[in-house]
């Protein structure tokens, strides 16, 4: 397609989500989707979100609707700082941006630390809405290889190497160490160290993306990132996953050097997030069981992880592996190789079930015979079902 003249060289990396695309197909009458990272809003209290909205509003709607600060509201701030501490991560109210979604913080960070051209690690696979925001800043992203226990040491060490020998050294590297999207993998406590140093002695800042840490039901075993290295480490989290991805909520913990910065290109971006919508998010934390509630849905979360596995086991082709992630919303199912993802979704459209070709969890250009499945919404006997259908595509594919 022929590019218009007033458009600039920067606004051809701003591709589609092959994630939406997907969402399309998974929207018609009867499909299942095993496609899209939703939360389960049934799985909380929407007569109390209904309630305290309007409590807020007639008590304190010339504040709430007013603009608010640039920073985020005090109240939410210190909700923010309670929130991770119940990871057992430690932060101060002054570190917290607040942001409309942690996707919002993440184009803010890299607005702040590159520039066009420049180059940025993640891991193999990552997030496709963070390629997104890489593309359309046009930056180049270099893979890390991971593994079941998330990056892996050496091949970070290798890829840094290289990227310096050839004078492109990495601006930063982009990783969610927890539950990872879409792979499942969580970074285990032996390389967590290992990643900060690396990036540490080579002077490339880290973005710790923890949008899922808290949905697991087991213990929190894993110290942050940001834990390691606050000065060094840049954290962000989001109020999605745990409460509402309506309510547009995120934000980063942000080193002392990073917070001006920060600070100014998020006023420039929106002037300040929603007042209504934080003080929405920051009375979830502080006057609610917020802890009980969100290991509650987590635990449904992680029947339904199973319930799926159960049903595809006895459906994949031989050489399949299938991720266990001990939490959050995603498995990762690899077929063996020379099977096309795309030709699969063909066949899964067809018999009414959606998923996410691993392909768009790489950088343009890049292939894989993986898919990424989603268990976070459709109840277990639907996945069930959602599994017998993929058995039947890939049966049709794969004959």
């Amino acid at each position: 397609m022929t590019q218009h003249p007033f458009l600039t060289r920067r606004s051809r990396g701003l591709l589609p989500s092959p994630v939406r695309d997907v969402w399309e197909a998974s929207m018609q009458p009867g499909v299942i989707s095993l496609a899209g990272g939703n939360p389960d809003l049934s799985l909380g209290d929407l007569d109390w979100v209904a309630e305290h909205a309007a409590r807020l509003l007639r008590e304190q709607g010339a504040t709430v609707l007013q603009y608010g600060s640039g920073t985020g509201t005090t109240a939410l701030r210190e909700a923010v700082v309670q929130l991770m501490a119940a990871e057992d991560i430690v932060a101060e109210p002054g570190a917290i941006q607040v942001t409309a979604g942690s996707q919002m913080a993440l184009d803010l960070v890299t607005k702040v630390l590159c520039e066009q051209g420049d180059t940025v690690l993640v891991e193999d696979p990552t997030y496709v809405g963070a390629l997104g925001t890489f593309g359309g800043a046009g930056l180049r992203v270099e893979h890390v290889a991971t593994d079941a226990d998330g990056i892996v040491p050496a091949a970070l060490e290798e890829r840094i190497r290289l990227l310096v020998a050839e004078a492109r050294p990495p601006r930063m590297l982009y990783t969610i160490p927890n539950f990872q999207n879409p792979s499942g993998a969580t970074l285990t406590e032996r390389r967590r160290p290992q990643v900060v140093e690396l990036c540490r002695a080579a002077g490339i800042p880290i973005v710790e993306d923890n949008p899922y840490g808290m949905l697991t039901t087991t213990p929190h075993e894993h110290v942050a990132l940001h834990e390691l290295d606050p000065e060094h480490v840049i954290y962000l989290g989001t109020f999605s996953k745990v409460l509402s991805p309506g309510l547009r909520v995120g934000w980063a913990a942000a080193p002392s050097w990073l917070r001006r910065p920060l600070q100014l290109a998020a006023e420039a971006t929106v002037i300040c997030a929603s007042p209504l919508a934080q003080e929405l998010a920051a009375h979830f934390v502080l006057e609610r069981p917020f802890e009980a509630e969100i290991a509650r849905a987590a635990a449904v979360y992680a029947e339904r992880a199973e319930a799926m596995r159960a049903a595809l086991a006895p459906v994949l082709p031989a050489g399949a592996t299938l991720s266990r992630p001990a939490g959050g919303f995603f498995a990762w199912l690899a077929l063996p190789e020379g099977w096309s993802t795309n030709a699969l979704l063909d066949a899964a459209i067809d018999e009414q079930v959606v998923f996410v070709p691993g392909a768009a969890f790489r950088a343009p250009g890049a292939g894989g015979s993986e898919l990424r499945l989603a268990y976070s919404f459709e109840s277990p006997e639907r996945l069930a079902e959602g599994a017998r259908r993929l058995g039947r595509a890939l049966a049709r594919v794969g004959a």
